[in-house]
């Protein structure tokens, strides 16, 4: 093939509006459903509280999401993970069906009680309304992966307020080790515009205030890196006990619909027995009660308990909003014996139990300085790093691989990062994908 007489500059200049166009589109649409989904969880929020005998029918609420899904459901029943497949082995479109689905099951627990949180249904719509725009396009499977990362990344930046870690999150979020250059243009121009959305739209995001970081001293960096050990480790025991729960529910409740019923019904009683609300629900002022004065030392735990039960019998949400209640909260609990002011061990631990949970770093730490300043920066890098470190190989997100892993080679002393890594967890997610398909059967 002869190579083209046209300037690399000119060709990539068709390159660039194309992909402004299509980002463009990608974003509005995802930054008006995220705005859409916002309101629906304020509104969800305060009739819950305004009416607590609500959360007596979360039981209820979790049997029709699960008729919902069992009846309707099935083949979007993987949610994330079905997005994150599709950009590592596109197979066929993502049905529509997702995005409604997502957004009433998310709906619906959070307004009778539910321990949920919010990304995973703005990710998953924007990964429909990308897929939609690849239909219309009639776009190839390469630009299709593209596409569907960022509507991933406009999802994330719109619903959190924070476009850059948005646009990283989008990358970062496929594999462990591994960032896919070839998206990042799609990925940060969809968040950009993405994020700006709500705000037209008169919808605002939850602000938190940290009010002085301490100079790095020695003190200062080796509290970070204990505090960033314990962040990580409790990411890896969030990500590991709700995917060892929901194989509980799995094997103890055969009918899929009754597992949230029973989820519900441990939630609700277990806020009766605690005479609390606060486990519940998103947990905002939880949280930013957490950046300004003590909180008791087991509030990270009581939302840990009931985020999994949550999540693992079946209702709809997200991890993320949970997890920066438990980093918070864990971190409020930690000022009591490290050497860091209260509002910065609540703001790395917000942002490090995620980077931990779901093995990203670097958009964890560029959501500390989008949240919270850049003065928070380097602490954030490290608790963000060591976090990552230390939660090993588990994450959220079944369906991630592993590029490059976190270490040279496993106790058994075989490799694990590069090739083989991806072909090793590439060979497990055939093999999730066939247990899937034999539980779908079972239901």
């Amino acid at each position: 093939m002869k190579p083209s007489k046209i300037p690399e500059q000119c060709l990539m200049l068709l390159y660039l509006g194309r992909w402004l166009v299509l980002s463009s589109v990608v974003g509005a649409l995802a930054g008006v459903a995220s705005s859409a989904l916002l309101v629906s969880l304020d509104w969800a929020t305060a009739t819950r509280v305004g009416h607590p005998w609500l959360v007596w029918l979360l039981p209820l609420a979790g049997l029709a999401v699960g008729l919902l899904y069992h009846h309707f459901g099935k083949s979007v029943e993987g949610g994330n993970n079905l997005l994150i497949d599709e950009i590592h082995d596109p197979q066929r479109i993502v049905p529509r069906r997702m995005g409604p689905l997502i957004l009433i099951g998310t709906v619906v627990t959070h307004l009778f009680g539910g321990s949920a949180g919010r990304e995973g249904t703005a990710v998953q719509m924007g990964g429909v309304l990308a897929d939609m725009v690849t239909r219309v396009c009639k776009l190839d499977k390469e630009d299709r992966r593209i596409l569907l990362m960022a509507g991933i990344s406009a999802g994330f930046a719109s619903v959190f307020g924070t476009p850059l870690a948005g646009a990283i999150f989008g990358l970062e979020v496929l594999a462990i080790g591994r960032l896919r250059y070839d998206a990042i243009l799609p990925c940060f121009f969809a968040a950009i515009i993405a994020d700006q959305l709500p705000g037209l739209l008169g919808v605002h995001h939850t602000h938190y205030a940290i009010p002085f970081v301490p100079q790095i001293s020695l003190i200062v960096l080796g509290a970070t890196i204990v505090a960033g050990i314990v962040f990580g480790l409790v990411g890896m025991f969030f990500a590991t006990a709700t995917h060892g729960l929901s194989r509980l529910f799995k094997r103890w409740i055969g009918y899929a619909p009754m597992r949230p019923f029973v989820g519900g019904a441990i939630v609700a009683l277990a806020a009766m027995l605690l005479a609390t609300d606060k486990y519940l629900g998103l947990g905002i002022p939880t949280i930013v009660a957490s950046f300004s004065q003590p909180l008791p030392a087991f509030d990270f735990f009581g939302k840990f308990i009931f985020t999994i039960v949550t999540l693992a019998s079946g209702f709809k949400g997200g991890e993320v909003t949970p997890l920066f209640f438990i980093g918070a909260t864990l971190g409020n609990a930690l000022s009591y014996v490290l050497a860091l002011p209260l509002p910065v061990l609540a703001g790395l631990g917000f942002v490090a139990v995620f980077a931990g949970a779901a093995n990203t770093p670097i958009a964890s730490t560029i959501m500390a300085i989008e949240l919270f300043g850049p003065e928070i920066g380097v602490l954030a890098a490290i608790a963000c790093i060591v976090s990552y470190l230390f939660s090993g190989h588990a994450g959220i997100y079944r369906a991630q691989l592993i590029g490059d892993g976190k270490f040279l080679r496993l106790p058994d002393g075989s490799p694990r990062s590069g090739i083989s890594g991806f072909r090793r967890s590439a060979a497990k997610r055939s093999s999730d994908k066939k247990e899937v398909v034999a539980e779908e059967r079972d239901d």
